[in-house]
């Protein structure tokens, strides 16, 4: 489909400014680029080049901005750049492993206009959460929790739950709720990047996402007067895709360290499709004129299942990189739902999982070393 047959999309209402891929942090799961290791320090955006970015986005209608990574605290310019952010109008929030925000820093943050924190822990347990992240950050999440409440920020915890801590998950609600949290998001891995790496050893059975479900419901009813808990349950076992970032180009700019503008976190992976860069076009050119970001706008595009499905504006296809993972074509349907001819394949990773079959491989962990041996 040309660029021209497209309907004009609205402005890109949420930026996620992803300002590097530096991380302590060695997590399993994690949604940076396998490769990630590519874009060195050196790649990175400068100072003057994000503080442009964050105003032509501004200029064509963001409202929310996310600073994110890798660990965005690893940027000396973080403060710098979030004033410039709350100066331009936007509602900020630091996604953050907790990993350098000390009460100086967190501060300078709050002084800087920062809106809200969403920290990220692996597991309610030290060893577990420790082992997953590969570092010993447990001990230095609490504490990081008690500055953000401290400093009247609203506690928003993410965790990102899977086979390995699934079973963890009344502790872990336990956790939030003695910190304070009035936010805690359950997120279920979504299986790309490392995730989708390490997929054989985090798909969790279907038995534990019932019982997962059922325990949060439980909660729900406990704390309704003081947190707000999301399950966000993954794909593979609803038998139904979701919307990919509230459709492809719809809401969602992410921009990545070397500045790729993406309409999704993971959207690089896709091959014949070539993404613009911040450093060659605006944020205006990138939103509304760039093939990258109308490849896969609204319906047109379709084939196959999803051409005469019902249900086809609401899911929009489901997930372009989940399709391209396990079918190998970014334009296929995506196999999570029943009508693709390669749902297939998520069925025999359920039921590998339900099976309890123990994966051959190890677990890699991210790391750049990990990182050049996988694309070397």
């Amino acid at each position: 489909m040309s660029v021209s047959a497209i309907a004009p999309p609205g402005p890109p209402l949420w930026l996620l400014a992803e300002v590097t891929y530096r991380c302590p942090l060695h997590c399993v799961f994690c949604y940076n680029p396998l490769d990630f290791a590519k874009t060195e320090r050196a790649d990175e955006l400068s100072t003057r080049e994000w503080l442009r970015v964050l105003r032509e986005a501004r200029a064509l209608g963001a409202v929310q901005c996310g600073f994110s990574g890798g660990e965005p605290l690893m940027r000396d310019d973080l403060e710098e750049l979030i004033a410039e952010a709350h100066r331009l109008g936007y509602y900020t929030n630091l996604l953050t492993s907790g990993v350098g925000l000390t009460k100086e820093r967190a501060a300078a943050l709050k002084a800087a206009g920062l809106d809200h924190v969403q920290l990220s822990f692996q597991d309610s347990t030290r060893e577990l959460n420790d082992f997953l992240s590969h570092t010993k950050t447990f001990q230095l999440k609490q504490e990081v929790g008690e500055t953000i409440k401290s400093l009247g920020w609203p506690m928003v915890m993410n965790v990102v739950i899977h086979r390995l801590n699934i079973d963890h998950i009344d502790r872990i609600i336990a956790m939030a709720d003695a910190l304070g949290a009035e936010y805690l998001e359950l997120a279920n891995s979504q299986y790309y990047s490392w995730a989708h790496l390490n997929r054989d050893h985090l798909l969790p059975t279907s038995e534990q996402i019932r019982r997962a479900e059922a325990i949060t419901d439980e909660w729900r009813a406990k704390v309704a007067d003081r947190m707000k808990l999301f399950f966000v349950a993954p794909d593979y076992h609803e038998g139904k895709p979701k919307k990919c970032m509230n459709g492809w180009g719809n809401v969602f700019l992410t921009i990545t360290p070397d500045g790729t503008a993406l309409p999704c976190h993971t959207a690089k992976m896709l091959p014949g499709l070539a993404f613009p860069n911040v450093r060659e076009h605006d944020v205006r050119h990138i939103w509304f004129d760039s093939e990258g970001f109308n490849r896969y706008r609204g319906t047109g595009w379709m084939k196959g299942a999803c051409v005469t499905c019902p249900d086809k504006e609401k899911d929009l296809g489901g997930c372009r990189c989940q399709a391209f993972l396990l079918a190998g074509d970014p334009a296929a349907t995506d196999p999570v739902c029943p009508k693709s001819e390669r749902h297939g394949v998520v069925q025999a990773a359920v039921a590998a999982a339900d099976a309890g079959e123990v994966p051959v491989r190890p677990l890699v962990f991210r790391d750049p070393k990990a990182s050049r041996t996988l694309i070397g």
